[in-house]
């Protein structure tokens, strides 16, 4: 039953510093409660969104750079020449606004160039078929066009000259002609690729307005990006704040709870020694009660023995050990320790070290409890993010020219639709303008090759004219020929003039009205500037904005992939920050997460009965037990006389009777000294040594016993009121961590959603693109080829007067001649040969 006597010791001192650190320890658990980061939480995930914006981009169309180029930039400047006035703005204004209000001066007036080429026209018109009519008339009664009828010696030179200009003349309609049948096939081949560019530029248009309302509902849609980003961490919300409780207050309840299981170790030692120094004590006291006769018996025969006359020997020092035979120690005069025990009767009550692993597991099974406890309240809180905020929720339908969208969008549709019949049309009569071109330039080829024909002919039917046999065929054929020519060039002057000037009106006008004034920015100026457009043309009124937008801007804007956000400026009609506004939604969540609570009621620290064990201990008085007393005792021997010793004694002293009966009798006594040593005063003194182990056990214990007691008692109901308070402060910090990441998560959405719709979302690229593939189709592709078509052909028609005056000139010399000069040689009459001198035969 006795316990090794420095065992409390070591438990106390455990105690004392737990108690101690405990102490200390609990403002800091108060500072780290107070001021935990969200560290624990992790860094925050960056979301990744998925483009919302459709990839648009219309291929910009160039004419590739080739060997007409040259032709076209000297049409554009003979247009240049021909129309010198600007843009006409007030006319094209009130032709938009007031067509009845055009008058025909203004239209002539700026119209004046091409008045003159009209004038020009008219005349060539007039002129050339009249002529040809007179000509005609004047060949049918043989008054003009016949031949030579004088031969003179500057006849090869006359000529020569005629037939040099005639061939450059036919040279330059070869060159005009090949042009024009080049130019006129190259508008031909544009025609197509660009009447296709039309439906293909209204379906990227279209495509720019209708996927704007699509485009805004997945931005819309991707709010589940953080939404699920959230639902995850509230999965492990619980655990996530039952970590941090854990975390935080785990030294603090350590403690305690290791202060609690030194004391109930301390506690159940002390209360060990308390019962066996109470035993001991009553076993002493009934011991000394049985050795004290035997002592007293021992003691009175010994002194009979040793004061009988016979003793020999030191009979006197044996004597007086004899009489300090008796007992020493009065075990009946230690104070009683009942009343302690009466009132530890049953301590302890409680398993200590059971009750300290429970809390322990209970303690460190915090995460998995805070789970289970907030388990309703986050699946509330995931139902309320499952939800979609309203502005968000709206956020397609709210936008500015949604229905202007659609309208725009049907409307672009029924105008591909309705379009394409046109444009079939517009490719089937480009295909007659095609043929007609080319029949005209026929026409030209014509003459042309009537020229040259008649020229070689003519030329050859003048090498053979001085052979004897030769016959004037070959000349008067040639003559034919270019008359022939002639006769063509009469014929098809007017509808050439005619087609010439049909297509340099329509392309004249359209190169210096349209594609001149396009390309220098007038047209967009014309645009922007204010009642120069009708409402029903005005974009701002279309688009249904509240201020109006310069055209220019617009255009140079959507140059560089601006979205129609910046292009529109439609944050003065659209309030995108209203929409992201989600801050009654993170105020809902913020409500929701001060609904989370945590439950450490099961976390006893000290059970009740282990708590009435301690101020059983703490009311004991164990302190007060008066030790002193059972020191004095103990420190006293059993017996005052060394009963071993005397019995040795006493062996020595019967040796040396005389008397065999006193030497037996003193002899017996030593026996019986020895017995009654072995048998009741060894035990004794054993009981004694226990007696002092306990006494100095408790002693040294009861004090810092009791302190500790009162230490812990405090520091468990301190920490039993605090430690809710702490873990409730704990809890609002990791809520407010977690409400700072969700907010974090949804914050990258709302930046996301900010720059994807103000600069990614419906970039207006195709618009400033379908711009541009107009005027290089317009302008370009179809204006300059057409043009030139009409300034070669021009170049022709005019050029024909001239080849039919050297034709018709010319065409004398190549007829036989009526009267001729005779020569030696036939040198004369050879083209381009100086003629000797001869003499004339009479």
């Amino acid at each position: 039953m006795g316990r090794p006597r420095g065992l409390l010791a070591p438990l106390l001192g455990l105690g004392l510093s737990l108690g101690l650190g405990l102490a200390l320890n609990l403002p800091s658990a108060v500072a780290a409660a107070d001021s935990a980061d969200c560290g624990s939480l992790g860094p925050v995930e960056r979301l990744a969104f998925a483009p919302a914006a459709r990839a648009r981009w219309l291929a910009p169309r160039v004419r590739a750079p080739g060997p007409l180029d040259s032709l076209y930039g000297t049409v554009r400047h003979f247009l240049s020449v021909v129309q010198l006035n600007p843009f006409p703005s007030d006319l094209v204004k009130a032709l938009l606004n007031e067509p009845a209000s055009v008058k025909v001066d203004e239209v002539v007036r700026y119209e004046a160039g091409y008045v003159v080429c009209a004038v020009i026209a008219g005349l060539y018109l007039l002129a050339v078929p009249t002529t040809g009519l007179c000509f005609c008339c004047c060949r049918c009664r043989q008054r003009c066009g016949g031949r030579v009828k004088t031969e003179h010696k500057a006849l090869a030179c006359e000529r020569g000259a005629l037939m040099a200009f005639l061939l450059l003349t036919t040279l330059v309609l070869l060159i005009g002609m090949v042009c024009a049948f080049v130019t006129n096939q190259r508008v031909h081949e544009h025609t197509g690729p660009s009447v296709e560019a039309v439906p293909e530029t209204l379906l990227s248009l279209r495509g720019l307005v209708s996927d704007v309302p699509q485009e805004l509902q997945a931005v819309a849609q991707q709010f589940s990006r953080p939404q699920e980003r959230v639902q995850e961490e509230l999965d492990g919300v619980g655990m996530s704040i039952g970590s941090a409780i854990h975390t935080q207050l785990r030294s603090t309840v350590y403690l305690a709870l290791a202060s609690v299981s030194s004391l109930g170790q301390a506690l159940q030692v002390s209360m060990d020694h308390l019962r066996a120094l109470n035993a001991t004590s009553v076993e002493l006291q009934v011991a000394q009660r049985d050795l004290e006769p035997a002592v007293r018996d021992h003691r009175d025969r010994l002194l009979a023995l040793l004061q009988e006359p016979g003793c020999q020997g030191d009979c006197a020092g044996s004597l007086s050990r004899a009489r300090a035979l008796e007992l020493d120690a009065d075990f009946s005069q230690v104070p009683t320790v009942d009343d302690v025990l009466h009132r530890l009767k049953g301590v302890p009550e409680a398993n200590f070290s059971s009750m300290v692993q429970e809390d322990n597991s209970t303690f460190n099974a915090l995460p998995l409890l805070a789970a289970m406890q907030m388990a309703k309240e986050v699946a509330d809180l995931k139902k309320m993010v499952a939800q979609m905020p309203k502005g968000v929720k709206s956020l397609a339908k709210g936008f500015p020219g949604s229905d202007a969208t659609l309208r725009w969008s049907q409307a672009l549709e029924d105008l591909e639709r309705d379009s394409r019949p046109y444009l079939q049309e517009v490719q089937r009569y480009e295909t007659y303008r095609w043929i007609v071109g080319c029949v005209l330039c026929s026409t030209v080829l014509l003459v042309v090759v009537c020229n040259l024909v008649g020229l070689n002919l003519g030329i050859w039917g003048l090498s053979a004219r001085e052979d004897p046999s030769h016959s004037e065929d070959k000349g008067e054929a040639g003559a034919r020929f270019l008359m022939v020519g002639v006769g063509f060039s009469f014929l098809f002057a007017a509808p050439l003039i005619l087609l010439v000037f049909a297509t340099f009106l329509v392309g004249g006008n359209v190169q210096t009205l349209v594609c001149r004034s396009w390309e220098s920015g007038e047209l967009y100026e014309f645009a922007d500037s204010p009642g120069n457009l009708p409402p029903s043309m005005n974009l701002s009124h279309l688009l249904g904005l509240r201020k109006n937008i310069s055209v220019l801007l617009a255009y140079q804007q959507c140059s560089r992939g601006a979205a129609l956000w910046e292009v529109l400026k439609l944050n003065d009609s659209y309030d995108l920050e209203k929409h992201l506004d989600i801050s009654q939604y993170t105020s809902k969540l913020q409500q929701e997460l001060q609904n989370l609570k945590v439950n450490m009621q099961d976390l006893d620290l000290l059970s009740p009965a282990a708590h009435r064990d301690l101020e059983a201990l703490q009311s004991s008085g164990i302190e007060n037990i008066r030790y002193g007393d059972f020191l004095v005792q103990i420190q006293k021997p059993v017996v005052r006389t060394d009963v071993g010793e005397l019995a040795q004694e006493l062996d020595r002293l019967a040796q040396a009777q005389g008397s065999s009966a006193l030497g037996q009798q003193l002899q017996e006594e030593a026996r019986g000294l020895r017995s009654l040593y072995q048998q009741k005063v060894i035990p004794q003194e054993n009981l004694v040594a226990e007696l002092n182990l306990h006494v100095r056990a408790l002693e040294s214990s009861a004090p810092d016993l009791q302190r500790e007691t009162s230490s812990v008692l405090s520091n468990v109901t301190y920490l039993k009121r605090e430690l809710p308070a702490w873990a409730t402060r704990i809890l609002r910090n990791e809520s407010e961590c977690f409400l700072a990441r969700g907010i974090s998560y949804f914050s990258q959405y709302v930046d996301w959603v900010r720059e994807e719709v103000t600069q990614r979302i419906a970039t207006c690229q195709p618009l400033s693109g379908a711009l541009d593939n107009s005027r290089v189709i317009l302008c370009d592709m179809m204006a300059d080829p057409w043009n030139a078509f009409w300034f070669c052909l021009a170049w022709c028609t005019f050029f024909l007067v001239p080849s039919i005056v050297f034709a018709v000139k010319t065409s004398k010399y190549f007829r036989p001649i009526r009267k001729r000069l005779s020569s030696t040689s036939s040198e004369e009459t050879q083209l381009f040969h100086i003629p000797r001198v001869t003499s004339l035969k009479l």
